[in-house]
């Protein structure tokens, strides 16, 4: 397998690191045990208060890494270095220096996301070797609070832009990323890698990516927090893109405070974004007790009627979570109808394809590696010459973008502006001030789907919520584990508008302290491997 190959020295290394895992002391192996399941906000004030060490973190994550990640394949690459850059964070608070907020704290990152450690594929075989030696900014950022990068995540190749047929969490690099409840299910993508590590428990924190769904969808389907900033808040420089008009990162992470604190840490204007231009006057504060509110009461919540699907378990989950927001002090509105126009969807998927012919053009023209694609073009004709990339699904989206409108076109032009009027202006913002509500409501997705190597994505039961309005209009969206079916997590979604990210992050906050769901994966091979149907015949009775 490519993977294997391509992680050869680092796997040697992780090796390495997990021989030395277990400290001497059993008390000590305890205390690090006890830390590598707690959120990342009380792994920091444990390491500044000398409880545990960043070291002993690092050595943790890489031995689940070693133990629990072989039949889910949602980390592709560690850095080398990460144990050693550890002992230093060590030694300087021993020698009583102030460090930032994620000192110590390991991070892993979507692999679409540039850092000096290790190459940037995207998935793709054509950036095998993108050492580009640069830290996209929202990584500096990390490193300069503290935070470690432990390695790299797996992901859909190009971040699900390749092909309509794709397969969520496949890439010609790293293989097939499972679902770590029920390994015959869907991580969903792009974000796979993150969302299924994240559900493990193989570091502290990891950051996805999102263009449409693509934080959402796997945190939601690999039942932990994802955050979508409003576009703008963070920079995308050094970040493989799709759309200079929808794509951010995100936190995806054990809890809601995680995610706000490295949103917070993350955040700020970049001189090469210009989409980030206001990001400084929208700063988070790093989030503490004194910020956090311990009820909703004032607070109006409209629930999403209109996209929340028929699916009875879904719907049980979902009302038991408005009950909870009601129980915590929320007045409900309901919200049942929206309309679109006929032609959103369509131009939708036409201003995707501009802009990713435009910007993919510009980063590989700009990478300071030797790639064999320096274009488009290029790129789909090594593609045509690579059997791997090609075994499982084609490249038709990458041949519909070369032939698509130009962003200077007034087709582009008119397409944009009606899909972004659409989820912001006359959407997301109308429904907020209509029903004047704080926030929106729905479920963040149907439970995860069958992974299909020959029709690839599909959900039997459909795609809910609208996470998709949030994606186009640029909008804050969070999504919180709310319950499970069937074995499989299920998401709730709070969107608000835009830079209006504080606000989306203390509701969602206050209702997972009040709510407090949590699944645990159980590496199903599937659903009839759930040792509560042994002795029940298969199809007779549901064992919940």
């Amino acid at each position: 397998m490519l993977k294997q190959w391509y992680l050869l020295v680092a796997a040697v290394i992780c090796t390495a690191c997990v021989s030395h895992s277990t400290p001497s002391n059993s008390n000590q192996a305890n205390e690090t045990q006890y830390y590598l399941g707690k959120p990342a906000h009380q792994q920091a004030q444990a390491i500044a208060s000398g409880e545990i060490t960043s070291a002993a973190l690092v050595k943790g994550y890489l031995a689940r890494i070693e133990q629990l990640d072989g039949k889910v394949n949602s980390v592709l690459s560690v850095n080398p270095n990460a144990l050693e850059e550890a002992n230093a964070i060590d030694k300087q608070l021993a020698n009583g220096k102030t460090l930032g907020p994620l000192a110590g704290i390991p991070v892993l990152l979507k692999d679409n996301i540039e850092s000096d450690e290790l190459p940037t594929t995207t998935g793709s075989m054509a950036l095998l070797n993108n050492n580009t030696g640069r830290n996209a900014p929202i990584v500096a950022k990390l490193k300069a609070a503290g935070a470690i990068v432990l390695g790299k995540t797996n992901l859909s190749e190009w971040a699900n832009f390749r092909s309509e047929s794709s397969i969520s969490g496949w890439s010609a690099v790293g293989g097939l990323t499972r679902n770590p409840h029920m390994l015959s299910r869907s991580a969903c993508g792009s974000s796979s890698g993150s969302g299924a590590a994240m559900s493990l428990r193989l570091a502290s924190l990891a950051v996805g990516t999102e263009t449409n769904g693509s934080i959402i969808c796997p945190a939601s389907i690999n039942g932990v927090v994802g955050f979508k900033p409003t576009v703008g808040l963070l920079s995308r420089t050094h970040i493989v893109p799709i759309s200079f008009s929808q794509d951010t990162a995100g936190p995806m992470t054990s809890s809601v405070q995680d995610a706000w604190l490295m949103a917070s840490v993350m955040a700020g204007a970049d001189k090469n974004d210009s989409a980030t231009k206001n990001a400084d006057d929208h700063l988070l504060e790093v989030p503490s007790s004194s910020l956090l509110a311990t009820d909703l009461k004032g607070k109006r919540i409209g629930v999403v009627r209109y996209r929340q699907g028929d699916n009875p378990h879904v719907l049980a989950v979902y009302e038991k979570a408005l009950k909870q927001l009601e129980a915590s002090g929320a007045t409900l509105v309901d919200i049942s109808d929206f309309s679109q126009p006929d032609s959103f969807w369509a131009d939708s998927y036409n201003v995707l394809l501009s802009e990713f012919h435009h910007s993919i053009n510009e980063y590989l023209s700009n990478s300071p590696a030797s790639l064999p694609a320096k274009n488009l073009s290029e790129l789909i004709e090594f593609n045509q010459a690579t059997p791997r990339e090609l075994a499982l699904f084609d490249q038709d989206i990458f041949e519909k973008s070369l032939a698509s409108s130009a962003i200077d076109s007034d087709e582009y032009k008119r397409a944009l502006r009606l899909i972004r009027d659409t989820a912001g202006e006359n959407g997301i913002d109308a429904l907020l001030s209509k029903h004047n509500v704080d926030v929106l409501v729905a479920p963040s997705n149907s439970p995860s789907f069958l992974i299909d190597g020959v029709y690839g994505d599909h959900s039997p039961v459909g795609f809910i919520g609208i996470g998709y309005l949030a994606a186009i209009a640029g909008y804050p969206h969070l999504t919180v584990p709310a319950g499970q079916v069937k074995d499989l997590p299920v998401g709730i979604s709070f969107i608000g508008g835009k830079w209006q990210d504080k606000k989306v992050l203390e509701i969602g906050s206050i209702f997972e302290a009040k709510h407090g769901f949590f699944i645990k994966p159980g590496l199903l091979p599937t659903r009839f491997d759930n040792p509560r149907l042994k002795g029940i015949e298969a199809g007779l009775s549901d064992p919940r």
